[in-house]
């Protein structure tokens, strides 16, 4: 298959579903010690819709797939568990950029087979909600900051988290 048209980056700042919700998907703030198992929650969603037969499909041009978004959430886990990880380890951790847009391209989600995906994203999700599990406490309020100068503590990265997470479900119709 050759590549795909990119979709526009994404340039919303999406910090504000931490306090607010997304009316979009109907997210709502919720408590994050129940992070860990929203996040394993999300895994049999996720597994169903890379097997269904539309799973490498794109709705529209510009629209990634379920595939497509399976990849993303698979980095989403891997790259938010590490974040929690450093945020643990090391109060005030500083998160180095992220460029999700560049990596669909350079790791051309497009083309990936979608049983894998499905289960390096299971164990992707796993890992991450292994740290959540690990947080108590104090932990929960330590800092981390990202490239751009966003702010979290283990508490709030949680809800960005798995808003991600739980949005591009709704993305996919799962």
């Amino acid at each position: 298959m050759s590549e795909p048209s990119a979709p526009p980056p994404e340039d919303r700042d999406w910090t504000y579903v931490i306090t607010q919700g997304c009316t979009e998907c109907g997210f709502r703030p919720f408590d994050a010690p129940s992070a860990a198992d929203r996040l394993r929650a999300s895994v049999p969603r996720w597994r169903a819709a890379l097997a269904g037969p539309s799973a490498t499909t794109r709705p529209a041009p510009l629209t990634w797939s379920p595939l497509e978004y399976g990849c993303h959430v698979r980095d989403v886990n891997r790259t938010m568990g590490r974040r929690l990880e450093l945020m643990l380890a090391s109060d005030g951790a500083r998160f180095a950029n992220w460029d999700q847009d560049a990596t669909a391209i350079e790791d051309r989600y497009w083309a990936q087979d979608p049983a894998t995906v499905a289960d390096e994203l299971a164990i992707a999700a796993e890992q991450a909600a292994s740290t959540l599990d690990s947080v108590s406490g104090d932990q929960w309020h330590r800092h981390g900051v990202r490239s751009n100068g966003s702010q979290f503590t283990v508490e709030t990265l949680a809800v960005y988290f798995l808003h991600d997470v739980e949005h591009h479900l709704y993305d996919v119709g799962a």
